[in-house]
């Protein structure tokens, strides 16, 4: 049987590391408050300006650099992953869906690395266009627009040809949807059941400014689908490190117990057996 000091120094190292991990849960269940309001309120709005603008480009002839689809040589995907770990499979699962669609895809690939953990991995098999890791220290739309801008660009200079936004969709604080969202080029609706709006100043005026920030906005919405995701995988992961590290205290407590009574009980043999030598 274990010796008593190794058990008793197990229990102590397991409750340190669950009240490490009991801290943690509560941190991300305060951030995720924050950040499942934030993007409970970003996406209506996001959607409701990618329909409009869907609806313009189809409903009219002018073209824009962002809606100019040509033979695709090189895909960019743009990978949404954390830059700390201990959250389950949040970034495992992001780097998967990269991987299973560069098997499934004869083009030319690269990544944009959005996080640090997605990027030490990915960065191993694909190369890399992009690396960003600062957005998340203060995730504003400004950020966001800042970094849109530069797949913008890279698109229009033709340095890819098309753009794919891979994140996890924020559903509730256990469930996380894996998503491969079109980004780039942006395609238009060809709904026969379009809406015939009447535009002031005009369909190409509008289209021409509301285009951009619509793609803007559409990253901002997923880099905070993916920041209310990372804490709620954050928080179950530790729900459930917590509840492991509990068991595992109890068990080592009735293995320690269990130990402690069976040297008690040798003692008093000894004991016992020392006093009926003597009287013999």
């Amino acid at each position: 049987m274990a010796n008593l000091k190794e058990i008793r120094n197990r229990i102590s190292s397991v409750s340190s590391t669950m009240q490490i991990t009991s801290a943690m849960k509560m941190v991300s269940a305060a951030k995720l408050k924050k950040a499942q309001d934030a993007i409970t309120a970003t996406r209506p709005y996001a959607a409701k300006l990618t329909e409009l603008l869907q609806n313009l480009s189809g409903a009219q002839d002018n073209e824009s650099p962002y809606t100019t689809v040509r033979p695709v040589k090189r895909v960019v995907y743009v990978a949404i992953t954390s830059n700390r770990g201990l959250c389950g499979g949040f970034n495992a699962n992001i780097v998967k869906a990269v991987k299973a669609h560069a098997a499934s895809n004869e083009k030319t690939m690269a990544v944009f690395s959005v996080g640090k953990k997605g990027n030490d991995i990915l960065s191993k098999d694909f190369d890399v266009e992009g690396y960003e890791t600062a957005i998340f220290d203060n995730l504003t739309y400004a950020n966001a627009a800042e970094l849109a801008q530069r797949l913008m660009d890279g698109f229009v200079n033709e340095a890819y040809d098309e753009v794919q936004l891979v994140y996890n969709r924020f559903k509730n604080a256990a469930t996380q949807l894996v998503t491969v969202e079109p980004f780039l080029p942006l395609v238009p609706e060809t709904s026969e059941n379009q809406t015939d709006y009447i535009y002031e100043p005009g369909k190409e005026a509008i289209f021409n400014t509301l285009l951009p920030k619509a793609l803007k906005m559409q990253l901002f919405k997923a880099l905070r689908d993916s920041f209310a995701s990372e804490h709620g995988a954050r928080m179950t992961a530790m729900h459930k490190a917590t509840d492991n590290a509990t068991e595992l205290r109890d068990q080592l407590k009735l293995t320690y117990n269990k130990a402690r009574q069976a040297a008690i009980t040798n003692e008093i043999l000894e004991i016992v057996g020392g006093a009926e030598a003597l009287n013999g």
